[in-house]
């Protein structure tokens, strides 16, 4: 069974190369913004093993290009890096932080607990995330890449200029899907940061010499309580769950991975890759928009982009460090910006689309199985209303406290008391309704008794008269 839905799956991506190749190349580019920044920051900081990194993220895109079939990215745990970069950490101390995360993900999916989280986060609250990992990518993009810009500075190979030529370039593609833009931008960078780089730090053959990690307790307990465990609510939400359902509206045509799937996934790379050395890594809503916005369509492009790290690890490892730190944080910050808003887009489809509204169709020239076989539930404005209130209280506290979990945590408080509010109110409808029926019943039964007395005594009469 697995095997014919792996061919299946190849087939698809075969086709999807086929069809549009450069779409598929400029694609699975669509979310170095995300990666370059993190990775870069964590070698510099010796937190990781850029070789290492390297050579097993290629390799999990490989994989998840075969077994899923989509353009499911490979990128950093946000929350693990941010901490890391910020506290520099020793490479120990990452990868035990990714160890964290994975064993409590890895128990989370084989036991079933991400299906069950499947079946009762209402659907407002999960575009309430994906919505507010966008809007923190267009900030992200706003505050660390492009700010700090000024018009010819820091050079005159990176500055706003550049950003307003990426942007006004954006633009002109949008109506013109074939032009692989995130390609073309992202190879304008490569030339640009040699230059800037100068010989003394470009890169050089480096044949990759695997080295393993092998964590202290002290190493691990720093890794697990500083970082690892604030990043399993994001890991959850964003890179599991919402992920899932991403993929599911936006590529109805390929099978969607399960939550257990993506989960054993996530756990299985970092369990593996930590001990070389390698960055904690996750799948993500973000960088799955980020790569459908450049023309990505199948598993095609990620194993393409699997293959170029791989290659690029194993000849040339920590030699790059010099070259991608020159690396163009203008054209980096349209490429997230326009990634963030393609995934906050998604939540245009809370009323009209989503999951949650299909339902079965009572019609008779419906057949089970066909699409005809479900149609869209119609809400009421009130009903549209509380689930826009539901989204956008996931969306505000995610976006104030810079946290997935506190976001999360507010959308199912506003859930719950809309659901609290409906609940006293058919109680108290029910109440009424039951006091109405009482009445009514004892009006009956006086009713009834005084129609008998009279018929008792019209029997009596004329029994008396007889």
């Amino acid at each position: 069974m697995a095997f014919t839905r792996i061919r299946q799956l190849h087939a698809s991506n075969v086709n999807a190369l086929r069809r549009s190749p450069l779409a598929e190349i400029s694609g699975s580019l669509g979310d170095l913004g995300t990666l370059l920044p993190l990775m870069i920051a964590l070698a510099v900081n010796n937190s990781i093993s850029l070789s290492s990194t390297l050579v097993f993220s290629g390799l999990w895109n490989i994989l998840t290009g075969v077994f899923f079939g989509i353009p499911l990215p490979v990128q950093p745990m946000k929350a693990i890096a941010a901490v890391a970069i910020a506290r520099k950490f020793t490479i120990e101390e990452t990868v035990s932080a990714g160890f964290t995360t994975a064993g409590v993900v890895f128990i989370f999916s084989v036991t079933g607990i991400l299906r069950w989280f499947t079946h009762v986060i209402p659907t407002p609250v999960v575009k309430g995330i994906q919505v507010g990992a966008g809007l923190s990518l267009v900030i992200s993009a706003g505050t660390s890449l492009l700010q700090p810009l000024g018009w010819i500075t820091p050079n005159a190979g990176d500055n706003l200029i550049w950003a307003v030529f990426a942007f006004l370039a954006l633009l002109s593609t949008q109506t013109i899907p074939r032009v692989p833009y995130a390609l073309l931008i992202f190879l304008l960078g490569l030339i640009i940061s040699a230059i800037l780089a100068g010989w003394h730090n470009s890169p050089s053959f480096a044949i990759w010499h695997p080295i393993t990690v092998v964590p202290s307790w002290s190493d691990f307990k720093t890794g697990a309580l500083d970082a690892g465990l604030g990043q399993i609510p994001l890991t959850t939400l964003n890179s599991i769950i919402a992920v899932s359902y991403l993929a599911a509206d936006l590529l109805p045509h390929i099978p969607t991975p399960g939550v257990t799937e993506i989960g054993i996934s996530v756990a299985l790379m970092n369990l593996i890759g930590g001990w070389f050395g390698a960055m904690p890594v996750c799948h993500g809503s973000g960088g799955l928009a980020a790569q459908y916005r450049f023309g990505a369509r199948s598993g095609a492009s990620i194993i393409i982009l699997g293959i170029f790290k791989m290659v690029v690890g194993l000849v040339f490892g920590e030699t790059l460090v010099g070259l991608l730190k020159e690396y163009l944080k203008s054209l980096l910050g349209i490429m997230v910006l326009a990634a963030g808003l393609e995934l906050a887009k998604v939540g245009e489809s809370l009323n009209y689309g989503a999951r949650d509204l299909w339902e079965a169709s009572d019609s008779p020239e419906a057949e089970p199985g066909q699409e005809g076989s479900k149609r869209q539930r119609q809400l009421s404005d009130d009903e549209r209303k509380e689930r826009w209130t539901v989204m956008f209280m996931t969306i505000g506290f995610l976006l104030a406290f810079k946290n997935d979990g506190v976001g999360f945590l507010a959308g199912i408080l506003c859930h719950l008391a809309y659901r609290s509010a409906g609940l006293w109110e058919n109680w108290g409808g029910f109440q009424f309704m039951k006091s109405k029926d009482n009445k009514r019943s004892r009006r009956d039964r006086r009713a009834t008794t005084v129609e008998e007395e009279e018929e008792q005594l019209l029997v009596d009469t004329d029994e008396h008269e007889t």
